[in-house]
């Protein structure tokens, strides 16, 4: 009787869940993308106007992207004086907006594709960095700074995405011997200046790489040729086309809008800890896993401390702002004396690039910026996701399976960058709002209607037909009406004598927290509105008052500064 023939045993089923785990980098792009779909119809605010104004412009005369006015700071300028960043992200706008038309879906679908390409960036840089990658990008996506500038269409996240790349090809060129990755590199690094100026810096941090991996000079200085020669054309070409080189000029502004007392200087230190700590919350909840006990409860008494006097002393919070500044804070100091210890231990050129790269950002931030904002500290989510899985690998709190204690400072941090997204979506939502409300009330009226304010309120009032107000040179006649929000920029008070006030509309904002908000101290886009990037607490409305003109107002001073 013949034996039986051994049944082959089955090939068990491969899933999804099995491919995403041999292909984590895919698994960082899905999520990317599934955190971010979700705000594609977020309205233009703050900057963005700016951005979709030159793409059009660039749309029609592509050779110069800057050639024409814009009211901005309530009285007409060129536009070449109002922007201080470079037009490398409006041409790429320009490219979607030409062929999927300038609505928000279109232009922030086009900005998710740089958003999982810095993500992918950070994946593949950490690869060499930590042993842990997938966790580094996951720290790196996961922070309020990268979801909120990843949900606007200015120029960040694009910088972001060629800087890390840039780093990527440099390295593996060096390590590899590859002459096409030092061009591309090379290359990389001039797009990265020229879609955010602080891109520049890039140059000094890769040579201070080879230098500490003592590769020979002529190796890869040649290189650096490339750059530097792109912004010298850029220079030269901006000052032939609008009479001042774009490149010089923003240093200038910065300089001329940054105080240098030591009182100033140590508010901005505190301020810009602050930053650094809520930008990116979720290291900061990491820092129990981070440090020693003993560490740990010295650090943090000392943080309390020193951070409660100063803040008192320099900042004047309320209680409620007094708290999330000593949090925030902490959390800052904690990043930059994890990035100390990272050098001090391992003292290679991988740790001076990444000391360089967040201490670099950050007195950039702090010190040199025209003002201190949440997106100048952008660059560091990418460095700190990894100096806190290498911290994170010597401690071996992730050996084997992740603890559920664990994983519980990333979960918070997610959760909050999310909801720190939102919030910001609701921050641009209300101007709309309340530009279709007023346009609906006095749009039809035989009386023209003006407006102040400026970012998205501006953006939306515009594309209704209203006319922004020209404080120098106003042209309006009696009962015209003129549109006033509050929580805004560059707006005037207007003098009692020519104008009366009709009625207020009132636009809710959603959520315990904002981005930018005086009452509230949150001042995530510019600190002059708060010491925080972002604030708890309930969050005023937004108004809109209307006024009617009673007096002719031809090239007269109708107004003063708030």
């Amino acid at each position: 009787m013949p034996a039986p023939k051994p049944q082959a045993r089955a090939t068990p089923r491969s899933t999804g869940v099995d491919w995403f785990v041999k292909h984590p980098a895919w698994l960082l792009a899905l999520a990317a993308a599934l955190i971010l779909l979700p705000f594609l119809g977020k309205p233009f605010n703050i900057d963005d106007p700016l951005f979709v104004w030159a793409a059009q412009q660039i749309h029609s005369h592509p050779f110069d992207p800057y050639g024409f006015h814009v009211n901005w700071y309530g009285f007409d300028m060129p536009f070449s004086q109002v922007t201080k960043n470079p037009p490398l992200a409006s041409y790429y706008l320009a490219i979607f907006g030409g062929i999927f038309g300038w609505s928000e879906i279109a232009l922030h679908s086009a900005m998710i594709l740089p958003a999982i390409a810095a993500i992918l960036g950070a994946y593949r840089l950490a690869s060499r960095f930590c042993k842990r990658p997938l966790l580094a990008g996951f720290l790196t996506l996961l922070t309020p700074v990268f979801l909120v500038s990843a949900n606007t269409v200015m120029c960040d996240v694009l910088m972001l995405a060629f800087w890390v790349w840039a780093l990527v090809f440099w390295i593996e060129g060096t390590e590899r011997k590859r002459l096409g990755y030092f061009v591309l590199a090379a290359f990389l690094i001039a797009l990265a200046a020229l879609t955010k100026y602080f891109g520049v810096c890039l140059i000094p941090l890769v040579a201070a790489w080879s230098i500490a991996r003592k590769r020979p000079v002529k190796e890869w200085l040649v290189w650096l040729v490339i750059p530097v020669a792109v912004l010298i054309a850029y220079q030269l070409a901006t000052r032939a086309l609008y009479g001042r080189g774009l490149l010089a000029d923003a240093g200038s502004y910065a300089v001329a809008h940054h105080a240098f007392s030591a009182a100033a200087n140590l508010r901005s230190l505190l301020i810009a800890l602050a930053f650094a700590g809520g930008c990116l919350a979720v290291t900061t909840f990491s820092a129990p896993l981070l440090w020693p006990g003993r560490q740990l409860l010295i650090g943090g008494i000392a943080s309390v401390v020193i951070v409660a006097v100063l803040s008192l002393a320099l900042i004047k919070p309320t209680a409620a702002q007094l708290v999330q500044i000593i949090l925030w804070s902490a959390g800052g100091i904690s990043l930059l004396a994890l990035t100390g210890v990272d050098l001090y231990r391992s003292r290679g050129a991988d740790s001076l690039l990444l000391a360089c790269w967040v201490f670099g950002t950050f007195i950039f931030t702090a010190f040199f910026n025209w003002i201190i904002n949440g997106r100048s500290l952008l660059p560091i989510t990418i460095p700190a996701a990894i100096l806190v899985a290498r911290q994170l690998e010597r401690r071996a709190e992730f050996g084997g399976k992740m603890a559920p204690a664990n994983i519980l400072p990333v979960a918070v941090g997610a959760l909050l960058a999310i909801w720190v997204a939102a919030a910001d979506y609701s921050l641009a939502l209300a101007p709309k709002i309340a530009a279709r409300a007023v346009q609906a009330a006095y749009g039809k009226d035989s009386h023209r209607l003006w407006f102040q304010g400026h970012w998205g309120f501006q953006y939306y009032m515009e594309k209704a037909g209203a006319t922004p107000l020209d404080v120098r040179h106003p042209q309006f006649a009696p009962g015209d009406r003129i549109a006033v929000p509050s929580g805004n920029s560059n707006v005037y008070r207007l003098k009692n004598d020519f104008v009366t006030e009709l009625e207020m509309f009132a636009v809710p904002v959603s959520g315990w927290i904002s981005t930018l908000n005086a009452e509230t101290g949150a001042g995530f886009y510019a600190s002059v509105w708060g010491p925080l990037p972002f604030a708890f607490g309930p969050v005023p409305p937004q108004t809109v008052t209307i006024f009617t003109v009673n007096a002719p107002g031809a090239n007269q001073n109708v107004a003063s500064r708030k």
